[in-house]
């Protein structure tokens, strides 16, 4: 359900259904995973300009599945060959409520968001169905197992790695166009052999995330953002806070790191210290964003384009990443941003700014021009229509 649109694929749909809404018509199918989820309905069909009574979507249909019923059918699905995250979205209701509605209505085109949902077209897509993927899983999942720790850890993350690649390799060429979010993920599935994929970048809300005024930053604040409970961050501020927070606070020790995000798990909200806050859901990320002195996305695990980067370089913020995800910024380390592969680089790059203001403030302004003109969700949602028309063509 892509409401409330805080983070992940619901910020993604919300945003270009938000745009595409202005001059087409919507219509959407989900899985509801809970009463949120439910109640969540009722704000996708309210009114967004009471002018002209525009809605997002002109409907919204609905199979209630909750996580207990997913995390069964995920346990099942270690006896199969699917991966698991598509087995957690096997669904009988809403493969009976999909092939109803394509047989009841007839439209341009049919939008498929994420490979867990490829699965109900599993026999044949239709000629206008397109397939949008957040990133490569493989590719997502082959980073996780290179980053596991224990024998049974590594021994799940490559079955299923090895599961995603085979299903990538099976489910997409079945759609006339995949999209992943960036070049970095499609040229390793062009590397399996898959050639039918584009890029669609992840976009980012102007209104929401635009420079603010530079007296509002505290100084010798670091900021990581994202949902806490989601595995590529907890293990992201693992690695800060273990490997590269002691080096930077060695040369400034009044340095504070904070976490920002909603649903940290126990691991995350142990960090807190001294000099690392935990805040748990923010609702205006903009508001801590203005106050970081940096922005750091220190990724191991992962693939496609970080929303936290996007946000942070549209609001002018000095950004460090690691190299998860920085292939699809179309950037260059010191043109913009600063990536480091290593705890000693990271946390170097991260003194310099914290210790000079020229250097925040050119790379902010270098990135947030680029940001502004390149991933504005106006400019993605046009991006996606021409590869409508490409279908329909």
């Amino acid at each position: 359900m892509p409401y409330p649109p805080f983070r992940g694929d619901k910020l993604k749909i919300y945003n270009l259904a938000l745009q595409l809404s202005q001059h087409h018509e919507l219509h959407l199918l989900t899985i509801a995973e809970n009463q949120e989820d439910v109640n969540s309905v009722e704000s996708l069909l309210r009114p967004i300009d009471e002018n002209n009574h525009r809605l997002i979507f002109n409907s919204v249909s609905w199979v209630y599945r909750p996580k207990w019923v997913s995390a069964l059918s995920a346990m099942l699905g270690l006896f199969s060959n699917r991966p698991i995250q598509v087995a957690y979205f096997q669904s009988r209701k809403f493969s009976e409520q999909l092939k109803k509605i394509l047989e009841q209505n007839q439209y341009d085109v049919i939008h498929v968001q994420h490979l867990r949902m490829a699965q109900y077209f599993e026999t044949a897509a239709p000629e206008n169905a397109i397939l949008d993927l957040p990133d490569a899983f493989s590719l997502y999942w082959q980073r996780r197992v290179e980053a596991s720790k224990n024998f049974f850890d590594r021994w799940f993350r490559n079955l299923e790695y090895q599961r995603l690649r085979q299903y990538e390799l099976k489910m997409l060429p079945l759609f006339k166009k995949a999209l992943v979010c960036s070049t970095e993920d499609k040229n390793y599935l062009n590397q399996l052999g898959i050639s039918n994929v584009d890029v669609l970048p992840n976009g980012v809300n102007l209104q929401s995330f635009s420079p603010r005024n530079t007296k509002e930053i505290i100084k010798n604040r670091i900021l990581f953002t994202g949902n806490m409970d989601y595995a590529p961050n907890v293990d992201a501020v693992h690695y800060f806070v273990k490997d590269i927070l002691p080096i930077i606070e060695s040369q400034i020790p009044e340095v504070e790191f904070v976490i920002a995000g909603q649903r940290p798990i126990k691991s995350v909200m142990d960090l807190a210290a001294k000099n690392v806050k935990v805040t748990g859901f923010i609702e205006d990320l903009a508001i801590e964003y203005a106050k970081a002195n940096v922005v750091v996305s220190p990724l191991r695990i992962g693939a496609g384009t970080q929303n936290k980067v996007l946000e942070a370089l549209a609001m002018n913020q000095a950004v460090v990443c690691s190299n998860v995800g920085f292939a699809g910024l179309g950037l260059k380390s010191g043109e913009g941003i600063l990536m480091a592969e290593d705890p000693k680089t990271f946390a170097q790059h991260v003194i310099d700014i914290l210790q000079s203001e020229e250097l925040r403030k050119k790379l902010g302004e270098n990135g947030g021009k680029h940001v502004r003109e390149t991933f504005a969700w106006t400019a993605v949602s046009q991006q996606l229509l021409h590869y409508f028309d490409q279908l329909k063509s």
